[in-house]
């Protein structure tokens, strides 16, 4: 059985199905992993992002239904475009207290404060934290949520980077986990952001970091915070194959629009040898002519040029992850089983 999302289908996920589908075919004895994605991507990504993970969770799924309900902090800034699509399908975060979830997925969004504690969705995202450590079997954070969860935690600062970390990178898996289980030793994933938490710095707290990079720091890491398991990404597994493309079109804009000071960098490991060209020379007649009109020259033939190397292990995390919910929530079912399985680990643990 497919991905069934809870609240309402969105339009893009409805048409790649050959049927719709609600609660009720699940049926009353039917087991499903019911996670809250808690989407607060801008606007212009906002049902991109949810295409990727409505994609990646349903292929990780197999034939384990998953139910899925859609949130999104409420202070993160909205306009007129992604509104009417979240009074649609998007149900009050009010709501989220009040129901039983397995799991939740908070994505990032755009930053426009340097102390992230001074976003006006903060006190929100503390709450969910919170709310998450006691009531779910697992939290995954995604990029700028990963940085937020680990400051409310234990206070990581995150640093900024000279440039943006924008492409695709070899990471190296560094540590034995239930996640990384049937991963290879070395994964590509793309990333992009302007700050990054240090690897020295999560260990110091208790994170287990568990895929790195020379190039590109910590990509996987993971905590036990009270009954959840936190998984951190700092990179993007969930991203489609055009996804970087699309950001880079965008940061273009904004240079021509004069929103940001300096031409994009071009994004790493993404593109095949044959894009350079096309993209140098779109560069020097942009730097040469600065305005929006130069975006019509784009060559939007790099589509095909676009490399997608992530989706194997992205794949193989998220139904690792998926298993680690199904197992610890059998699990809780049987809370002296539980017990003792933890007395296990913590003995284990104080051996090494």
């Amino acid at each position: 059985m497919p991905l069934i999302v809870d609240g309402g289908t969105p339009t893009h996920w409805a048409e790649r199905q050959s049927r719709s589908f609600s609660l009720s075919d699940l049926g009353m004895s039917a087991k499903c992993t019911r996670i809250a994605l808690i989407n607060n991507m801008p606007d212009p990504a906002l049902e991109d992002t949810e295409l990727q993970f409505f994609e990646l969770l349903d292929a990780a799924s197999g034939d384990s239904p998953v139910l899925l309900r859609l949130y999104s902090l409420t202070g993160v800034p909205r306009t007129d475009r992604g509104m009417p699509h979240l009074n649609k399908f998007y149900t009050s975060m009010s709501d989220l207290w009040n129901r039983r979830f397995d799991a939740v997925i908070m994505t990032g969004t755009e930053p426009h404060h340097a102390d992230l504690c001074e976003e006006p969705y903060w006190n929100e995202l503390v709450k969910v934290l919170e709310w998450a450590e006691d009531n779910t079997v697992s939290t995954i954070l995604s990029c700028l949520a990963a940085h937020a969860g680990v400051l409310h935690s234990d206070g990581i600062q995150r640093h900024a980077l000279p440039d943006k970390q924008f492409g695709v990178f070899e990471f190296t898996r560094t540590a034995e986990h239930a996640l990384t289980r049937s991963y290879p030793e070395v994964v590509r994933f793309p990333h992009s952001r302007w700050n990054e938490v240090r690897a020295g710095d999560l260990s110091c707290c208790g994170y287990s970091v568990l895929t790195e990079s020379r190039q590109a720091g910590v990509d996987l890491f993971v905590k036990k915070k009270r009954k959840s398991l936190f998984v951190h990404f700092q990179g993007h597994p969930e991203y489609g194959k055009h996804t970087l493309l699309k950001e880079f079109r965008r940061d273009i804009k904004r240079f021509l629009q004069r929103e940001r000071e300096t031409y994009p960098s071009m994004p790493r490991g993404y593109f095949d040898a044959n894009a350079a060209e096309p993209l140098s020379a779109f560069r020097e007649r942009a730097l040469l002519d600065r305005n929006e009109e130069a975006m019509a020259t784009f060559p939007d033939n790099l589509l095909d040029l676009a490399e997608s190397s992530w989706h194997s292990p992205a794949l193989c995390v998220y139904q690792n992850w998926l298993r680690y919910i199904a197992s610890r929530s059998e699990l809780l079912a049987f809370p002296a089983l539980a017990e003792f399985q933890e007395h296990g680990q913590r003995k284990r643990s104080a051996l090494r």
